[in-house]
């Protein structure tokens, strides 16, 4: 509907406007939208009906007020979660420090990482999955949050037992590794040959989890457990994602006999 054609527009029309406009690249992801005066103008409508539209927009996603910024817009291509992305050739591309990397750049946006690493007491399954011991301090924990352009868009909990990890570059604070923590294993002797997830496809995230990715807590977050294993059956890693469900398109490929 042409923005300034003398027709009165609802908060829905107004919304369905500025979704294509994000969804069609005329405000990329990461930008500010026009401010509600702006947009009020624009459409010959109240600023309330404008809020009304922006909220909608924020329930979907699309959009996310920021204090003192204005309104970015947080809409991104949902990415592909399959296999692919663990291949070698997928996690290195580009001198890549792994497949959120290398999934974020070919979206044409900028990876960045928050990353605390710590010996840490594992949960308990998590333990049980590495074989190791509850109840004590026995793993390296790599914890990430994980931004396209500024955007949150996962968190992250890599485990790996502290007799592989320590001392070795699994230990930095810095995405420093081409390849992600997959490559650092099989330089450090444990390249994996196998590896399975676990997949929650919708769950409501806790507080601290919708503080984390900047989300209402109203929104669905997709909890995946990956485990990877070496040639001799011997989990070397266990890594826990939670993405916004809107954010994973989830694809898997396997035989039939």
């Amino acid at each position: 509907m042409p923005e300034n054609d003398g027709t009165k527009l609802g908060f829905r029309e107004i919304a369905a406007t500025l979704r294509a406009d994000i969804i069609g690249g005329r405000y990329p992801t990461a930008s500010l939208l026009p401010s509600e005066p702006e947009l009020a103008e624009r459409y010959g409508a109240s600023r309330s009906l404008v809020n009304r539209a922006m909220s909608v927009l924020a329930a979907e996603g699309l959009v996310r007020p920021r204090q003192g910024r204005g309104t970015i817009v947080t809409w991104l291509p949902p990415m592909l979660h399959s296999a692919e992305r663990y291949r070698k050739a997928t996690r290195e591309r580009g001198d890549a420090k792994g497949a959120f990397d290398s999934e974020v750049r070919a979206l044409g946006l900028e990876p960045s990482h928050e990353i605390v690493v710590e010996h840490a007491e594992p949960p308990a399954e998590v333990a049980d999955a590495l074989g190791l011991p509850r109840g004590e301090v026995n793993c390296l924990v790599r914890r990430r949050r994980l931004l396209a352009s500024g955007i949150p868009v996962r968190l992250n909990a890599t485990w790996v037992p502290l007799s592989i990890a320590e001392n070795t570059v699994l230990e930095e604070a810095a995405p420093v590794i081409t390849g992600g923590v997959k490559t650092a294993l099989a330089e450090l002797g444990y390249p994996q040959t196998e590896a399975k997830e676990r997949i929650v496809p919708s769950r409501l995230p806790t507080e601290a989890e919708a503080r984390a990715l900047e989300i209402s807590r109203d929104r669905t977050i997709t909890d995946i457990v990956h485990t990877g294993h070496t040639a001799d059956g011997q989990t070397v890693e266990v890594t826990t994602t939670l993405a916004p469900a809107h954010y994973l398109v989830i694809e898997h490929k396997f035989p039939l006999n």
